[in-house]
């Protein structure tokens, strides 16, 4: 029953994030980017909060008692790796549209072994180097393959994957440690920001009234999806094996691009569909071959 209920959060916080998309574009029409995800994240923080008090005080407790200091390493890490994901992503959103960021974010996922690989000093299945392949054609034909010159959005957003695939590492890494998922969600969410308010105030402009235009998309942006989708996320991480979680969590890419073609009328071309596709494809042999030995 929890796997099911943990593939269920997996699918929901997936299609969160995809329409979430809309949301991050749309909210920075009076606002900067940093402005945006420092009430963003502080309204998810706020509304994750209370339940983490409510139903996990007490293992809290207990997981201070074990090991404190990993407990605080940990969340750091997942913290300035979220800042760093979010803030290169909503910085791009000012360079490129949605479906491009959506699409170059799933770069995570041939990201993910790779660097666990490296840091890790584990084996990696062979899978991976023609997923990769298949994920950089996808992208360039994502980004129109007449025009050679990759865009500034499209490189933040290539380098803000880095730093999810480091979230989704240390994510897996401190839940199979503490079962707190709404206080490892709280303290990640108020780390994002309080960084993201400290560089807004010294490169953008706090005015109440402009954030108050925006509120629609922050409360969804905040809510939803800094609040409760990265709840879910850390949830399945701790009830889901890597490869349907990685597969489920591709699809934020489908659900961005149906979501900015069916609200905000941008247009995909058949080169665009095809570099939808190779990237699909890309992410799916790369967490389904190494299964097939397995269970062969």
């Amino acid at each position: 029953m929890s796997k099911t209920i943990s593939l269920l959060s997996a699918l929901l916080c997936t299609f969160i994030w995809g329409t979430t998309f809309i949301a991050q574009d749309t909210g920075m029409d009076d606002i900067g980017p940093f402005t945006f995800n420092a009430v963003r994240f502080f309204v998810g923080f706020l509304a994750i909060i209370p339940l983490a008090f409510l139903f996990e005080i007490k293992k809290l407790k207990s997981a201070f008692k074990y090991d404190m200091k990993t407990f605080i390493v940990l969340s750091f890490l997942i913290g300035v790796s979220l800042f760093l994901g979010s803030a290169l992503q909503q910085v791009a959103l000012l360079y490129t549209d949605v479906a491009n960021a959506a699409f170059f974010t799933i770069f995570y996922v041939p990201m993910v072994p790779i660097i666990i690989f490296l840091f890790g000093k584990k084996s990696i299945h062979w899978s991976v180097w023609p997923s990769v392949v298949l994920c950089l054609i996808g992208g360039y034909l994502l980004t129109n393959f007449y025009d050679a010159t990759v865009r500034l959005g499209d490189s933040l957003v290539i380098l803000g994957a880095l730093f999810w695939s480091t979230h989704i590492i240390f994510t897996g890494m401190i839940i199979t440690k503490y079962n707190l998922p709404l206080t490892i969600g709280a303290v990640q969410t108020l780390i994002v920001a309080l960084f993201s308010f400290i560089i807004g105030l010294i490169y953008e402009e706090f005015i109440f009234n402009k954030i108050l235009n925006e509120i629609d998309s922050i409360l969804y942006a905040g809510i939803l999806s800094g609040g409760l989708a990265f709840v879910l996320q850390i949830y399945a991480q701790r009830n889901i094996t890597p490869a349907p979680a990685a597969i489920i969590f591709s699809l934020e890419g489908v659900f961005a691009t149906g979501a900015a073609w069916f609200l905000l009328n941008q247009i995909l071309g058949i080169n665009n569909l095809l570099g939808c596709f190779f990237i699909l494809c890309g992410v799916l042999l790369s967490q389904l071959l190494p299964l097939i030995k397995k269970n062969g």
